[in-house]
């Protein structure tokens, strides 16, 4: 039996490029105007409770100041993104991925069991028997498919001219556009989060291994 289904390969590496392209894109309309604010409008500077510096040329997409060109590419690269994702819930839902891989227990979220948990990641053991995934991994794979991913797309159509006006109770519940646009803001650096500790644990884990089962599938019993 594989240890990664093909639909959750594909995804993963689809993934993978729409989210670099978004993110470097996204830094290339950051810099266009680097303040966040909360509520419904914004765009003084004392008004800000967070300026963004501004990030160089070799880290955006286009590789040069273009908010055109910047809006462009994060346009191109959303319709993938959400119709990946989409996917993906419904081929996770459908194989049972979720309930089987991606489930927290009940004796999971006893502290007792967290703290051993914690204790393991540090001392860098990451077997783990009975399941593919331990509590870790499944509340951080659940935060990032539940919660940030899903949370990118809605706060992206919040801030979008097309669609703001079909999610106006929504944007009012959050406090306004302004507070979805940093809401999106702080959603995209989460996931930066995320993309920086799941290759740290990667290189920290037999890379290679990891790499191949990713690309061909692997064995259940390679873990």
């Amino acid at each position: 039996m594989k240890r990664h289904a093909l639909s959750t390969r594909l995804w993963h590496w689809v993934n993978l490029v729409c989210v670099v392209i978004l993110f470097m894109s996204g830094l290339n309309i950051s810099n266009a105007h680097p303040r966040l604010y909360w509520g419904k409008w914004g765009f003084d500077a004392a008004d800000a409770w967070l300026i963004v510096p501004r990030f160089p040329e070799w880290s955006t997409i286009p590789g040069y100041y273009s908010l055109a060109g910047a809006r462009d590419w994060h346009t191109l690269m959303v319709w993938p993104f959400a119709l990946g994702l989409l996917m993906m819930w419904i081929a996770m839902l459908a194989n049972r991925h979720f309930k089987r891989d991606l489930m927290t227990t009940r004796e999971e979220w006893r502290w007792s069991a967290i703290r051993r948990d914690i204790a393991k990641h540090l001392r860098l053991d990451f077997h783990h028997e009975g399941s593919k995934l331990n509590f870790l991994q499944k509340l951080t794979y659940g935060l990032v498919l539940g919660v940030i991913l899903p949370g990118m797309i809605v706060t992206g159509m919040g801030i979008s001219p097309g669609m703001e006006p079909y999610l106006a109770p929504l944007i009012e519940l959050v406090g306004g556009r302004q507070s979805m646009r940093s809401l999106h803001f702080i959603c995209a650096w989460a996931l930066f989060g995320f993309f920086v500790l799941h290759v740290v644990l990667v290189l920290l884990s037999h890379p290679l291994k990891q790499m191949r089962a990713m690309i061909t599938g692997g064995r259940e019993n390679a873990a």
